[in-house]
């Protein structure tokens, strides 16, 4: 294993789990519509038990994602979570709030009432997909850093700083970084809506997410088919692998899907499974197993991996920098000695028990569809 494969594998990894950790949001996008998919303080409360029952697969992921960041890359945790601190500090303080209202909203003694709890999950679903797609987008849009690593020879520890009081939120003013955002939001909306319509056996609550589905489905094809063309017309952030030099080249993600053909393969397909889902579960009226959700979430995993791959793979820069176009961070010049990345290759051979585990819960949770009886009489959030 050369140093360069394991960067090229870290890479890999890092962008699975960005990618299963969209497919999970699909609790934010269910959350986010609690009130019209519910429609009275009963269905509501199905909604949220149907998703208070994967919660910690997204919140736990999300953990996972800023983890293997950090140990693989440690330069973009640094910079983006050092330095972006607001950004972050929003979205994982929305997270915060979502594990707190489900524990507490039904709580003997709760002052604020559940309504407030259930508020604050609908907070999470707004924020937490927008604000994670925002962040998403700055891979391609760049962000306003500066890094010297000078300083580590210096007096002054710290090599990465943010070029202006913003630290994150100036990202919201690109209008790209927005369409992407809401993008992301709207998937997360279609998610949830397939998982309620696939995991709620109420023909009440599932005409409503029909009727959702295709509203979101109209937004998140409108943002992501305009962002996809403005990706693949705008400049990218290209850089020599001998030099280590960092330069504008034209049409860069444009080339690097059709240099790397088998990411091209792969958004393509991945799309077309998004679609697929979504006809396919949109289109059914009986209360009965259903697979769209998992054409979709599968879809929904290969397109965003394919992207991020795009961002980072073909010698490109993944963390683009507007304020210092030689402070943009490559898997190259970001990532962790090659003694930490071979170290870490050989624990990563864990992963598909870990995924094994998932896979047995997941069933052994989901084995008896949700209904308002099973709320009355069982135990509930």
């Amino acid at each position: 294993m050369t140093y360069e494969f394991l960067q090229q594998y870290w890479w890999f990894l890092v962008s699975l789990l960005g990618a299963l950790l969209v497919f999970l949001l699909f609790v934010q996008g269910a959350n986010s519509l609690v009130g019209s998919l519910g429609g009275d303080a009963e269905g509501r409360r199905v909604v949220i038990n149907s998703t208070g029952r994967k919660w910690e697969f997204t919140f736990t992921t999300l953990v996972t994602f800023g983890g293997a960041f950090f140990a693989s890359f440690p330069l973009f945790y640094s910079t983006s979570f050092g330095g972006a601190y607001w950004l972050w500090m929003i979205i994982l303080f929305s997270f915060v709030l979502q594990a707190v209202s489900y524990e507490f909203q039904n709580k003997l003694g709760n002052l604020l009432g559940a309504k407030t709890f259930q508020t604050f999950l609908v907070l999470n679903g707004i924020l937490g997909p927008l604000l994670l797609g925002g962040a998403v987008a700055t891979f391609f849009e760049g962000s306003n850093f500066i890094v010297e690593k000078d300083n580590l020879t210096g007096m002054q520890p710290v090599i990465s700083q943010w070029a202006n009081a913003s630290h994150g939120l100036d990202a919201l003013l690109n209008p790209w970084v927005l369409v992407f955002g809401f993008a992301v939001f709207f998937l997360a909306r279609i998610l949830g809506t397939l998982y309620i319509i696939n995991n709620v056996c109420d023909e009440d609550i599932r005409a409503r997410a029909r009727t959702r589905l295709l509203g979101s489905t109209i937004a998140f094809l409108i943002l992501f088919v305009a962002y996809l063309v403005h990706l693949l017309l705008k400049d990218g952030y290209a850089y020599d692998p001998v030099t280590g030099i960092i330069s504008i080249e034209p049409y860069k993600y444009l080339n690097n899907f059709l240099e790397m053909w088998y990411l091209l393969a792969l958004l393509l397909i991945g799309v077309v499974l998004v679609l697929y889902g979504i006809i396919r579960q949109g289109l059914n009226v009986k209360c009965k197993m259903v697979n769209g959700i998992w054409f979709t979430g599968i879809g929904t995993v290969l397109t965003v991996l394919a992207l991020l791959l795009c961002a980072g793979w073909n010698n490109t820069a993944y963390y683009p920098s507007t304020a210092d176009l030689q402070s943009s961070l490559t898997i190259a010049n970001s990532c962790s000695s090659e003694f930490t990345l071979t170290t870490m290759t050989y624990v990563s051979l864990l992963i598909p028990i870990v995924l094994a585990y998932i896979v047995v819960a997941w069933r052994k949770i989901d084995s008896k569809k949700l209904d308002k009886e099973e709320i009355k009489h069982d135990e509930a959030y």
